[in-house]
Order: structure tokens, then C-alpha cells, then sequence
């Protein structure tokens, strides 16, 4: 499978817990994203024959290619997840992640905590990569745990056989809130030579062309940018500094009625914090809020949508 292409960047919606999920990562899609990404799995509830975690697996007829992302740290639970993903056509990518800085995570010796023990993390990424019956693997990973080694840590993921690479471009101790530094993401980049993918504030249109300029990377991931914002996408796509407000319009439809396909009317109140990102800084957005917040009829809430953008 060719993902990567040379005559422009690939872009890649993030995974999100609590966001990204299949009426999203649908809709992204359509508007402009080149692959999207499961929410992070656990490789143990993978194992153990989780429901949820086999919900979160499924995918929209839209999502190709699609890559399912796990964590972990044990060798033979992470031979025990691939196997099982072998067994689910329609994924494309199995995505190993060694960047979440979240404590439970990593307290378990999951997602960034890798990052202090290179050769397990080499040694993870080649058992995925040998045991995977996939079209490519990849790893996500920051630029260092508590200091900044990216070297090192694209040299190990590109000895493990990854086909490409994703960086944050913070520590693992910087979180979400320090200054992204993306000149380390440059440094893995003139390090390996597989493809490599920049993430980390990726906001707008204007930053995400500067990040690509100071990184040469051969591609953008978006997370936290793209909430209530998905049409980043479309503009950069279309080389578009700004979007119309019958794109944004369409973008938020397409949004609610798959929503409302796949949960059903649950997705009324499950599509209410969406709506309140949709409309934030919006001229009105306070009294909308205030509205969808007691409707509770689908159509009610489509009509309300529909009059406000």
C-alpha cells in the first residue's frame, strides 16, 4: 500500500479518547483527511476479549486506509493483540503508541514510559512489524521522556522495521502545555529514513504550512486542532486560508446524522459537546448552547443546527 506520496504531505487525523470516534473520524474523512487512526486500545483488553474494545476497532466504509493503534509493553500480550487485529480485515496500519503521557499509561509501563527503554521499544516495534499481516506498521512517540534524545528514539523505531514514524514534539514531563519543539522533530527526520509525520499544536491553516516548512516532514498529524475545527482538513486539501461558512455548515450536518446513525438518539446529548466547540467565539453561540442543551428530538436538534450556520 503507498501512503506516502512526493508531490505533496499526507495528513492524519489524531487519535482522541472521547473524540475521535467512528462519526468523527467519518466526517474527517469526506472533508480532507488523508488517513485516520483508532482511538488508542489496549493491547491487554485487545487480549482479554474486551466488547468495547472490539466496538472501538470498527470502522466507517469511508476509511481507507485506517490504521488501529495499541499500547503496551509485553512482548507476548502484544503478539497475543496483533494476532487478533490479523483477524479483522479493513485495517490497513497497526500504529504502536509510545507517546501518551498520561500517568495511569504510563504507569503501567505503556505508551511514553517506552521511551526510557529504547530497546524494548525496538523490540516491540519489530514483534508488530514481523507479526503483523498488515500493509505497514508505525510508531507515535515524543522526543524524549524528561530530556530530549529524538536521535535516538527515530533510530530505534527505524531499526524495529516501523514503515514510518509520528513525533509530538514535546517530553513526555512537557504534556500537553510546552512549547512544541519542532526542530526535534526535524533532527528524527534527517535521522531516518522512513517517512516521518509532525504532530503537536498543529492549530490552523498558516501553522500548519510553517510546521511542515521548519520540519520537512513528509506529512501532518492533527489532534487537538481539529476539534471543532475539522475542516482544517478541506483547507489544506485545497490550499484554502479560510472556509466558507456553507463548508462549516455541511461539515456539522454530516457530523450529527452519523452520530445519529451510529448511536441512535443517544447521539443527541452525545453530540452536544461537539456543537459547543463548533460554536465557540460564534456571534449567538451562548443562547444556542443554551437551546441544544434541552432539546432532545433529533429533528428538533437538526433544525436548530441547520438556522444556526
Amino acid at each position: 500500500m503507498k501512503l506516502f506520496r512526493s508531490d505533496r504531505p499526507i495528513y492524519v487525523l489524531a487519535p482522541l479518547a472521547g473524540y475521535t470516534d467512528l462519526p468523527f473520524r467519518q466526517v474527517v474523512k469526506e472533508f480532507g483527511a488523508d488517513l485516520t487512526v483508532s482511538e488508542m486500545i489496549s493491547s491487554n483488553a485487545l487480549v482479554f476479549g474486551s466488547d468495547k474494545t472490539m466496538h472501538m476497532i470498527e470502522k466507517s466504509e469511508n476509511e481507507n486506509p485506517y490504521s488501529v493503534q495499541i499500547a503496551g509493553n509485553d512482548l507476548e500480550i502484544i503478539s497475543k493483540a496483533v494476532d487478533i487485529l490479523n483477524d479483522q480485515s479493513g485495517i490497513d496500519i497497526i500504529d504502536l503508541n509510545s507517546g501518551c503521557p498520561s500517568t495511569k499509561v504510563v504507569k503501567n509501563g505503556s505508551g511514553s514510559a517506552l521511551l526510557k527503554n529504547l530497546n524494548l521499544l525496538e523490540n516491540i516495534t519489530r514483534t508488530i512489524k514481523t507479526r503483523s499481516n498488515k500493509s505497514l506498521t508505525s510508531v507515535k512517540v515524543r522526543i524524549g521522556f524528561d530530556s530530549k534524545y529524538p536521535a535516538d528514539i527515530g533510530k530505534a523505531v527505524e531499526n524495529g522495521g516501523a514503515d514510518f514514524i509520528t513525533v509530538h514534539g514535546r517530553t513526555r514531563s512537557g504534556g500537553f502545555t510546552s512549547e512544541v519543539d519542532y526542530e526535534a522533530i526535524a533532527i528524527i527526520k534527517q535521522t531516518v529514513k522512513i517517512p516521518v509525520i509532525a504532530n503537536g499544536d498543529i492549530t490552523d491553516y498558516e501553522k500548519a504550512k510553517r510546521v511542515l516548512e521548519i520540519t520537512g516532514a513528509d506529512g501532518l498529524m492533527i489532534g487537538r486542532g481539529a476539534i471543532g475545527n475539522p475542516w482544517i482538513f478541506h483547507q489544506l486539501q485545497n490550499g484554502e486560508k479560510d472556509v466558507s461558512r456553507e463548508i462549516r455548515k455541511k461539515i456539522v450536518l454530516q457530523h450529527f446524522n452519523s452520530t445519529i446513525k451510529y448511536s441512535g438518539e443517544r447521539g443527541v446529548v452525545l453530540f452536544r459537546k461537539h456543537l459547543h466547540t463548533y460554536t465557540k467565539g460564534l456571534e449567538g453561540a451562548s443562547e444556542f448552547r443554551n437551546k441544544i442543551n434541552h432539546l432532545e428530538e433529533v429533528n428538533h436538534v437538526r433544525e436548530a443546527i441547520e438556522l444556526f450556520f
